[in-house]
């Protein structure tokens, strides 16, 4: 099945993702160790920082995509790079695809990512080729080895990914289709892409995905969503099977799917987009919350861009973290909270609105007394502006270039943002949301705190401690 080793992994499908951890027990991705260190200019937009050209010294590698049809699917110049290696790296599944050769076979290990720079250098005086599945730079190891050695030191040749022959079968046009991956991810990532209407591709863990999927769907007013699974995709045992999530029946089948979800949302469910502005009832906790129209206006001012990363100061909710995070899967963010039971509701409301990217940190100035990296691109202070030190130490760790936001509701610490905007610069406003409540058999405004809100870009000529 072409690429479907980033669509299902299955039982030996090595691949990788935009976070980078690798397992080659089953090929599947664990992201979770470096899912914070996708931020920063410095850093490629599926994360973790560049290599240079030269760190590969040796012979180009080959990195061959090879499908479920195995090499008879193989073209010319791929068969004749491969029949040039001494040694080839691949799943036990994938080296089995190969004719009989004088090539040495060697399996992933297990761990698969710190094992690889050993393993390459063991071999650098050798022509190194390695099998992926499909498309090596779909969610494949090809991505993981260009991070590693640089792209120079590749010679990639493709196949088809699961995500195109999915779309292939199912008339879909690919280049509009978002594609999600649950692979050693939690399932509710799938959560910010769902709206009515939509198409989605979910790469799946194993065969147990398209069941936990559809329960999913249904657990969050999608039952009516139409999944279509297809399994093998390109070789001789695909197939195909289709129903409605609210009455998902099938039992599980090969491990080596993805699934397609035709989205539609049940009568009365609530609208979450990946805009800012959620409604307040999208968040659990004990009140402690940014409000939605004052939410909206302050992740705007934030202005997050794929790949960057939020510092949210005085988490709360969450609730400032998680809408960053949900304007693109790539966003990440750490969210300071010294209240445990808070830090709890926030860990609730990660997994219930589908953001995984989030760190959960402790209370700010005892975090902050040890070094962390990447430097933010962001920071909002929605706690402690009256803290002694607390601004000039978040200050100092912004990026250059880097924005912050400070949103303050007491006179106390409103004159503090006066203060830093006479030395600092940016833009104060300040504004007031009256909501509309019910007075007897009338509708009277109720007027919420004003909030006074302090933006400002950190110039580029100024230094950042861990830069």
């Amino acid at each position: 099945m072409t690429e479907m080793g980033a669509a299902a992994t299955g039982p030996d499908a090595a691949v990788t993702a935009p976070g980078d951890g690798l397992s080659a027990e089953h090929g599947r991705v664990s992201d979770s160790a470096v899912i914070g260190d996708v931020a920063g200019p410095d850093r490629a937009a599926t994360g973790g920082p560049v290599a240079d050209a030269g760190d590969w010294v040796g012979h180009p590698i080959v990195v061959a995509g090879i499908g479920a049809e195995g090499w008879t699917g193989l073209g010319e110049s791929v068969r004749h790079a491969i029949g040039d290696c001494d040694v080839m790296f691949g799943s036990t599944r994938q080296l089995a695809l190969l004719p009989p050769s004088d090539i040495e076979r060697v399996p992933w290990p297990t761990p698969l990512l710190p094992a690889l720079p050993v393993l390459f250098a063991r071999n650098v005086d050798r022509r190194i080729g390695v099998l992926a599945s499909g498309d090596p730079m779909f969610y494949g190891i090809g991505v993981t080895l260009a991070r590693r050695f640089g792209p120079a030191a590749l010679r990639v040749f493709p196949q088809p990914s699961s995500a195109s022959l999915a779309c292939a079968r199912l008339g879909w046009p690919l280049a509009e289709i978002p594609v999600v991956s649950v692979v050693a991810r939690p399932l509710p990532t799938v959560l910010p892409e769902l709206s009515e209407n939509r198409r989605i591709l979910v790469l799946s863990e194993d065969e147990k995905t398209p069941d936990r999927l559809a329960e999913l769907l249904r657990d969050n007013g999608f039952g009516a969503s139409v999944l279509t699974v297809l399994e093998q995709l390109g070789g001789p045992a695909e197939r195909v099977r289709t129903g409605p999530a609210a009455t998902w029946l099938h039992p599980p089948g090969d491990p080596l799917n993805i699934v397609a979800i035709d989205c539609r949302a049940d009568p009365g469910t609530r609208r979450d987009t990946r805009l800012p502005g959620l409604a307040d009832t999208a968040f659990a906790g004990d009140g402690q919350l940014t409000k939605t129209e004052v939410r909206a206006l302050t992740v705007t001012a934030l202005a997050p861009a794929p790949g960057e990363m939020l510092w949210d100061i005085g988490g709360g909710s969450g609730s400032i973290a998680i809408e960053w995070c949900r304007t693109h899967p790539l966003c990440r963010a750490v969210t300071f909270e010294r209240l445990p039971a808070r830090r709890e509701q926030i860990a609730t409301n990660i997994a219930a609105l589908g953001v995984p990217g989030i760190t959960i940190r402790g209370e700010v100035r005892s975090e902050l007394a040890e070094e962390m990296s990447p430097a933010p691109d962001a920071i909002f202070l929605g706690g402690g502006l009256t803290q002694a030190g607390l601004f000039e130490s978040c200050w100092e760790r912004l990026r250059p270039g880097g924005r912050l936001v400070a949103n303050a509701v007491t006179a106390e610490s409103e004159a503090l943002l006066l203060d830093w905007s006479a030395r600092f610069g940016g833009t104060l406003r300040k504004f007031q949301i009256y909501r509309g409540e019910p007075l007897g058999t009338f509708t009277a405004w109720r007027p919420h705190l004003p909030v006074a809100q302090w933006v400002v870009r950190k110039h580029a000529g100024q230094p950042t401690r861990n830069a």
